[in-house]
């Protein structure tokens, strides 16, 4: 597992993900195409790490150099290049933009490892914009119907829930970044919303037992 931040960051932003995780699991700095918007533009799990094709052959020499040996840093010859707004995953599954190339589709189940849905969320195609997903459970865009929630629940074998984020933001893929046992949420994020991330992420169980067991798994 591994944590990407962009280049050029405050030092008060990056410094709360290095002090967090940076013991457990690398935390990279990295642009991507020259951008800083690294995680609009990147999708990844444990299994590996999809970079769009304007990722430059320097970018992807450095990811390759700090993360994991076990993590396949792919680049995708894919038109629908922000593929963090295209793509949801977690370790096993993965809900991708209806319109999303087929081989890009065989790109995703290879490098990830996971199976591939293509969906949309409360009828938008940016799946990774209105949805974020961990081993442990999904956050969606709040009009998400119950009956869409039931069936796509089915479908990825994880629990969902609807819910906002920075006070009240559908774009819940802007605003919250998780693994399985942490959660990071914009600074307007209100205290209700971070009841609902801890709840659907099982983050309250998720004590430090749990975190070195599932840390040992992941190194």
């Amino acid at each position: 597992a591994y944590c990407l931040c962009p280049l050029g960051s405050s030092e008060n932003f990056y410094s709360v993900f290095e002090a967090e995780l940076s013991k457990h699991i690398p935390v990279v700095h990295t642009s991507i195409g020259g951008m800083r918007i690294v995680g609009r533009v990147t999708a990844g799990n444990r299994h590996g790490l999809l970079v769009p094709n304007i990722a430059t052959d320097q970018e992807i020499m450095h990811l390759r150099n700090n993360l994991p040996d076990t993590v396949k840093v792919q680049r995708v010859e894919e038109r629908l290049s922000a593929l963090g707004n295209c793509i949801a995953c977690n370790d096993y599954v993965a809900l991708v933009h209806t319109d999303i190339d087929r081989e890009t589709e065989e790109v995703i189940a290879d490098t990830l490892k996971v199976d591939v849905f293509r969906a949309t969320i409360a009828q938008n195609v940016l799946v990774g914009s209105y949805a974020v997903l961990t081993n442990q459970g999904g956050l969606v865009h709040a009009r998400t119907s119950v009956q869409d929630m039931e069936e796509l629940s089915q479908l990825i074998q994880v629990p969902l829930t609807a819910g906002t984020i920075n006070r009240g933001s559908d774009v819940i893929g802007a605003g919250v970044v998780a693994n399985d046992w942490s959660a990071f949420c914009g600074m307007d994020t209100t205290a209700t919303e971070i009841g609902v991330v801890e709840n659907i992420f099982k983050l309250q169980t998720a004590g430090p037992a749990m975190q070195s067991a599932l840390i040992d798994t992941m190194m």
